[in-house]
């Protein structure tokens, strides 16, 4: 099938690493050439040298910190101007889970890594939208695809769970304004995905268990375990991936303002 992206300029935040990573990569399978934004330049440069290599596409690092609203500014103008317009954008940054002093009980919450985590996944990626927006309008088409989180639907981790719920209502909010301009918003909730953190994760559960890595990981995803998924296994990044480069073809005209759940089954609750 050919999705319509032949051509098309993206940016991907967090795309250094992780399902950012993973979604630059098979944009740019798809014929796009692709920005991909982090904060730290070398784990950029070696990437899109990476990716680069192995798609034939242009990858172009560019640095920032998603918190300033100067150097998304900066940022995205930059791409817009080296790639020659603007028509993607996928919202991939954050710290993974939150910080740890801001999920657990409420006594222990530090008010202060709480609103940066806010201010790194929540209002980064307004920012984003916020910069990017314009160079879709005037391309009278435009992507726009935010990596949330399951634990959106799970009570219990406060920063994860409410800035993940919060970039949702911002997806549906988006959709509604930017539909008109040829621009449709959705959301993707990722579950437990396999990245470059996970053997190290694996390791230490598989400590903790006494077993082996593969048994560690065969157990928790087990359906009846409460870490389970309906395919009873670990959804790889590369799958994320496949999702967010459905939502960005122009395949996807009649997705907007959705939300997707890319975790294998995770969970026994029905949304309708």
């Amino acid at each position: 099938m050919d999705l319509g992206l032949q051509g098309k300029h993206a940016i991907v935040t967090g795309g250094s690493r992780g399902i950012g990573k993973a979604i630059a990569r098979e944009l740019a399978r798809e014929g796009v050439d692709v920005a991909i934004v982090a904060r730290t330049r070398g784990d950029l440069e070696a990437t899109a040298r990476e990716l680069a290599a192995e798609t034939n596409r242009r990858i172009l690092p560019l640095a920032a910190d998603v918190t300033s609203k100067e150097q998304v500014d900066n940022m995205v103008a930059e791409a817009a101007r080296e790639l020659g317009g603007l028509h993607i954008l996928v919202n991939s940054g954050s710290h993974p889970g939150g910080s740890a002093s801001a999920t657990g009980p409420i006594e222990t919450v530090v008010d202060e890594d709480l609103i940066a985590d806010f201010n790194v996944k929540y209002v980064g990626a307004l920012r984003c939208c916020r910069a990017v927006i314009p160079f879709m309008k005037e391309a009278g088409w435009g992507r726009i695809i935010n990596i949330s989180g399951g634990n959106a639907r799970n009570a219990g981790n406060l920063s994860g769970g409410a800035r993940n719920a919060g970039l949702v209502h911002m997806t549906k909010t988006l959709a509604v304004q930017l539909g008109r301009f040829g621009i449709t918003v959705n959301c993707i909730h990722p579950g437990t995905t396999r990245t470059e953190r996970t053997p190290s994760l694996l390791a230490a559960r598989a400590a903790q268990l006494g077993v082996s890595p593969e048994e560690a990981e065969r157990r928790d995803f087990a359906p009846d375990s409460p870490r389970g998924n309906a395919i009873c296994r670990m959804v790889d990044a590369a799958e994320v991936a496949h999702v967010a480069v459905f939502l960005a073809s122009d395949k996807a005209w009649a997705v907007s303002g959705e939300l997707l759940s890319a975790s294998g089954g995770a969970g026994r609750s029905v949304y309708y």
